[in-house]
């Protein structure tokens, strides 16, 4: 695993920031020593038995939002040694994270272990790609995003509090199973607006 060379990974926003706090030779070490740009064996494993992340988008303005992506364990899934995959679920029709993906690449994932208290983020570059043969994998999926890996690395994991996991959302699709329908699309607000496919619509029907 090599390092990453400073200059590419810290900007002069950082730069002043760790010259105030004297913390330059720390992040200058940091970025040689921790910073990747290809998976490892060990960021596989811990992406494997992950059910759900943090996904960073911005738009074409530079304006960002941050949205939960969750599924079984495994629907995180390591292509290559640069590229990650995982599907995207109908949600609530916004498109707000898969829209910016469409007018600016630039992602920032964060991988979060809480009962094992680990962390990981992935900076990179998103594609969706609607017919991406990785569809098969998921069931119930409307496409799948790719990300390219540009900055691989852990984080101190200090901060993070220890969480058990109590259930798995029984809305995430499954094969050979019905997924439940969300109470909002029945909702005197949404029935009206509904995609003509979704199956709400047909729980809607007398």
């Amino acid at each position: 695993m090599s390092g990453m060379s400073p200059e590419y990974q810290y900007h002069a926003g950082s730069r002043a920031l760790q010259e105030r706090h004297d913390t330059r030779r720390l992040a200058d070490r940091l970025a040689e020593v921790k910073v990747h740009d290809r998976f490892t064996p060990a960021d596989r494993e811990f992406l494997a038995r992950l059910d759900m992340f943090f996904l960073a988008t911005a738009d074409a303005a530079g304006r960002p939002t941050c949205s939960y992506k969750g599924g079984d364990p495994g629907f995180v899934h390591v292509v290559d040694d640069r590229t990650l995959a995982f599907p995207s679920y109908d949600g609530n029709g916004m498109f707000l994270s898969l829209g910016n993906v469409a007018v600016n690449a630039a992602v920032g994932l964060l991988f979060v272990d809480f009962e094992r208290q680990r962390r990981l983020r992935v900076d990179g570059a998103a594609a969706v790609q609607p017919d991406d043969p990785l569809l098969a994998r998921y069931p119930g999926a409307q496409c799948v995003v790719r990300v390219t890996a540009e900055r691989i690395y852990p984080n101190c994991p200090r901060y993070v509090h220890r969480y058990a996991l109590v259930e798995r959302s029984a809305f995430v699709p499954r094969a050979e199973q019905p997924t439940p329908i969300p109470a909002w699309k029945q909702a005197e607000w949404a029935a009206d607006v509904l995609p003509a496919h979704d199956p709400a619509r047909a729980a809607q029907r007398p």
